[in-house]
């Protein structure tokens, strides 16, 4: 009876194992997503105009991308229609100051932002930033992110990418669906995350628990 109990338990562990391969293949197969509210990426010089010579930036949390955090300072944008209040600085300061906001948002503010990556700026639109200290008018700098997967090259290597390659993602639930043209940013600053504004996660109820995959 004890030689047949060692067989069974052998079995099951077998059974048991191949389970977990299994899950642990298809885990490694999904992506985190980050879903990304309205914000703005600041240069020095305006930042120095916005809040005063000196002042420095308060991190109140880190962000899945190293070194990239939120603050708690805000800031007020002004379009020709409209203004929207409290719109978030992320650090670090950058060389160009960045708008990001929703496609909705533009109706408020009154201007006409184009789908880009970050830091492809030029003939975007400008628009004027307000801080506790001061204003600046920007020329240009007003986009919609274009959404995009974060990775490292060895990321990119497993799911067969490309960095500056176009995929399509899968979201799974009971409004998920497939959304096109997602960028691949693989580099070796990268943490593994999907990047999408609150609009598109709204659209196919995602969450920053939620996971998506590729398919090409």
């Amino acid at each position: 009876m004890d030689k047949y109990e060692a067989v069974i338990k052998l079995l099951l562990e077998a059974v048991q194992g191949n389970q977990s391969s299994t899950e642990t293949k298809q885990d490694t197969n999904e992506i985190p997503v980050g879903v990304s509210n309205r914000h703005i990426h600041l240069s020095q010089a305006d930042f120095n105009i916005l809040f005063g010579e000196g002042y420095q930036v308060t991190k109140i949390k880190d962000l899945a991308q190293p070194g990239q955090y939120a603050c708690k300072e805000t800031v007020t944008v002004c379009g020709p229609k409209g203004a929207i209040e409290k719109i978030r600085i992320l650090g670090p300061l950058r060389s160009k100051t960045q708008v990001e906001i929703l496609r909705g948002d533009s109706f408020k503010l009154g201007v006409a932002p184009e789908v880009r990556m970050s830091g492809d700026l030029h003939g975007t639109p400008g628009i004027t930033i307000i801080g506790p200290k001061g204003s600046v008018q920007i020329k240009e700098g007003v986009i919609v992110a274009q959404r995009h997967i974060h990775m490292t090259p060895a990321n990119a290597q497993h799911f067969n990418v490309h960095d500056g390659q176009t995929v399509s993602i899968k979201v799974d639930g009971p409004r998920g669906g497939i959304y096109n043209n997602v960028a691949i940013r693989a580099n070796d600053t990268s943490a593994l995350e999907c990047h999408i504004d609150t609009e598109e996660a709204n659209a196919m109820c995602v969450g920053n628990s939620s996971k998506i995959t590729i398919v090409k």
